[in-house]
């Protein structure tokens, strides 16, 4: 078991980590906000919402983009972080050689059989996607695809349930509010046509 000290250290070597492999990456608001605010915001949601301290979980939520995103193995994941962490990512990690429409499938297919770890980081990679669609979207996506991207993400977590009952109440606020959203937009836009 890891004291207090090395599992803090292990939090910060994460974020390191990440901060070094996802530098010169965005998001894809307005602002193109650096994508390290991702990264943090998975980890402060598993943290203050879910209640998670399982030091693995919450560095698998720092890391979970960390291979289909950058140029870092799985070897070089489980060398810095072990095999247990190395593991968890490997269950959020997408195969970029499938087309969107496939990736996106095997998420939903595959959402019921996701560890326990790896399913709280799902839905907390998703609760900070859909917080972002509500506060600052991506610049470029059209409304439609928002609405797609909205009701795609909650097939995803109706997959994960049975985890984190605080997650999941989270998730459903934001989707409510998500979809409340696009319909004001849909209503606004149809008055002025």
């Amino acid at each position: 078991m890891k004291s207090e000290a090395e599992e803090v250290s292990l939090i910060l070597k994460a974020f390191k980590f990440a901060a070094c492999k996802h530098r010169d990456q965005r998001r894809k608001d307005e602002r193109a906000s650096p994508y390290i605010n991702h990264l943090i915001a998975v980890a402060e949601t598993l943290w203050t919402i879910g209640g998670i301290r399982e030091v693995t979980t919450l560095v698998a939520g720092i890391l979970h983009d960390i291979i289909e995103d950058t140029d870092t193995s799985f070897e070089e994941l489980e060398r810095e972080f072990g095999a247990e962490i190395s593991s968890i990512v490997r269950e959020l990690t997408d195969d970029k050689q499938l087309p969107g429409p496939v990736r996106k499938r095997l998420q939903i297919e595959h959402s019921a059989h996701l560890s326990t770890p790896a399913r709280l980081v799902k839905i907390a990679d998703k609760i900070s996607n859909l917080d972002d669609i509500i506060h600052s979207p991506p610049a470029r996506w059209a409304l439609e695809r928002r609405e797609e991207y909205v009701i795609w993400a909650g097939k995803v977590i109706d997959g994960l349930r049975g985890g984190n009952e605080a997650l999941e109440r989270y998730f459903d606020r934001l989707f409510a509010k998500a979809i409340q959203k696009i319909e004001h937009e849909k209503k606004s836009r149809s008055q002025t046509t």
